[in-house]
């Protein structure tokens, strides 16, 4: 289905990360660098793309498999030869090491992916024997010409490897780059390239895809990046050949099976929900388990960085009062509304499966247009652009008792707050404006902070007709919707 895109695919965004890389490779001295992001997120392309616009043709690629020490060695012989390079080759992990560092000082650039792995224990000894290597490149660093560049995707792996005090490798690197999701002007200007930008398929890709290129990619070869949503989730998802069928298997899920399992899913289908509530939901599973999701809550933030602990806006540090989220749209998406079916298709009817993910993501999205605006507001502020200027990060508010605002944005130079109501369908507004200026009222009560500054309401959606926007101005708020706030970007 390809074929049904006229315009070329291109290299999208990351002009500040692409900038830092060119100049470290413009140095022509020896460098380490740390490139480390998620699973999907670009950055072998981004740095083949740097490496081709300061035309380095002198490039080793290797990708660490999961296995042991004969099987990498196995796979960086074979990726030698794709690369043609037949001296020296590796017998073992030593001499991996010091053929990396022979090829630096010829002027190679190496670049490791999956570096992680190297944090198993089988094959943790190449960090020792890399640390010979890189401290006599570091010496002569004036004269090589190469560098080492190390790319992960489990952060906390990657950086005990490199920044732990014990690590053999700690205090080597000499640059490290993070590479976050692609920001909401890069995703707009995929969508100008190859559909009509919409507010609503703004938020039905971004709720599915957040800013991991390689999912629109996947979309824009299917064919179906611009196709209705049915389709697009039929392609990519439901027939035996979609490219992300078992994305999210292969990215972490098969690790974390049993109460990992569960504790993400409950968060998946219920975002924003408490600590109590995933133990109850725990409990009513297996009646043991309770105890123990404290932990793996931990992991879950900690080493995987699926999960995300929040606090409502204005609580201190030690505040109880936390709510979990998944961070990841995609993992979050995959979670809640399209594993289950796309586990079914060999026992019901396809288009009933299609639909009953569709109308689940649309549920999702209701939370993923929370996280979308947010994003927004902090982006236009970032760049300066017209609308509210923050002074701190967006966030919402809650208590123990009975309020609630979806959507917190202080400016605090010009002593301004900014609170928001947040629904996918204009039409619910109409039927909350009420109930939200009861929950902005007992907000002002409690809320010492911004006492004395200036208020300001907002009634956000997807898309406002001009009689919802009407309705918002009858109640004292500002409507606002994804058109108003991705115009200029």
């Amino acid at each position: 289905m390809a074929g049904a895109n006229q315009r070329k695919w291109e290299f999208y965004g990351r002009q500040e990360e692409l900038g830092r890389l060119r100049e470290i490779l413009r140095r022509q001295r020896w460098f380490f660098l740390k490139v480390a992001g998620r699973r999907r997120i670009g950055k072998t392309s981004l740095v083949q793309h740097a490496l081709q616009a300061e035309g380095r043709d002198k490039i080793l690629y290797l990708q660490i498999p999961d296995s042991d020490p004969a099987g990498v060695v196995s796979a960086a012989r074979d990726f030698y030869a794709l690369f043609g390079v037949s001296d020296p080759l590796p017998v073992d992990l030593r001499s991996l090491a010091v053929s990396i560092g022979e090829l630096a000082r010829r002027g190679f650039v190496i670049a490791v992916d999956e570096f992680h792995r190297f944090h198993r224990k089988a094959l943790f000894e190449f960090t020792s024997h890399l640390q010979l290597e890189v401290d006599r490149l570091a010496r002569d660093a004036a004269e090589v010409r190469g560098g080492l560049i190390v790319l992960g995707s489990i952060r906390t792996e990657i950086g005990a490897l490199l920044e732990d005090r014990s690590a053999p490798l700690f205090a080597r690197l000499t640059n490290a780059l993070d590479v976050p999701h692609l920001n909401i002007a890069s995703v707009l200007e995929i969508l100008r390239a190859h559909t009509e930008p919409t507010a609503e398929r703004l938020l039905f890709l971004w709720n599915l895809f957040e800013g991991v290129p390689k999912f629109y990619r996947d979309a824009y070869e299917e064919g179906v990046l611009g196709a209705d949503r049915a389709i697009l989730l039929r392609e990519l998802f439901f027939s035996s050949s979609s490219p992300l069928r078992s994305e999210a298997e292969n990215w972490f899920l098969r690790e974390l099976r049993g109460r990992y399992d569960l504790v993400l899913k409950y968060i998946a289908r219920h975002p924003g929900c408490t600590n109590g509530e995933i133990n109850a939901h725990a409990r009513s599973v297996e009646a043991e388990s309770g105890k123990q999701v404290g932990g793996y809550l931990k992991v879950l933030r900690e080493r995987y960085q699926m999960v995300e602990q929040l606090q409502p806006v204005f609580a201190k540090a030690t505040e109880r009062n936390s709510r979990y989220n998944i961070c990841d749209n995609f993992l979050r998406s995959w979670l809640a509304a399209l594993a289950a079916p796309a586990a079914s298709v060999n026992f019901r009817p396809l288009d009933e499966l299609v639909r009953e993910a569709d109308e689940r993501l649309a549920d999702a999205e209701g939370h993923g247009l929370e996280k979308l605006v947010a994003t927004l507001y902090e982006e236009r502020s970032r760049k300066g652009m017209s609308g509210f200027r923050l002074t701190q990060r967006v966030k919402g508010f809650w208590d123990r008792g009975d309020t609630e605002i979806d959507l917190v944005a202080l400016n605090k130079e010009e002593r301004i707050v900014r609170l928001g109501t947040c629904k996918r369908a204009a039409e619910r507004l109409a039927r909350d404006y009420a109930r939200f200026d009861a929950h902005v009222a007992r907000f002002l009560e409690r809320a010492e902070r911004v006492r004395g500054w200036r208020v300001e309401k907002v009634a956000i959606t997807t898309r406002h007709s001009p009689q919802t926007r009407a309705a918002a101005e009858r109640a004292g708020c500002i409507p606002q919707d994804l058109d108003d706030l991705i115009a200029d970007l």
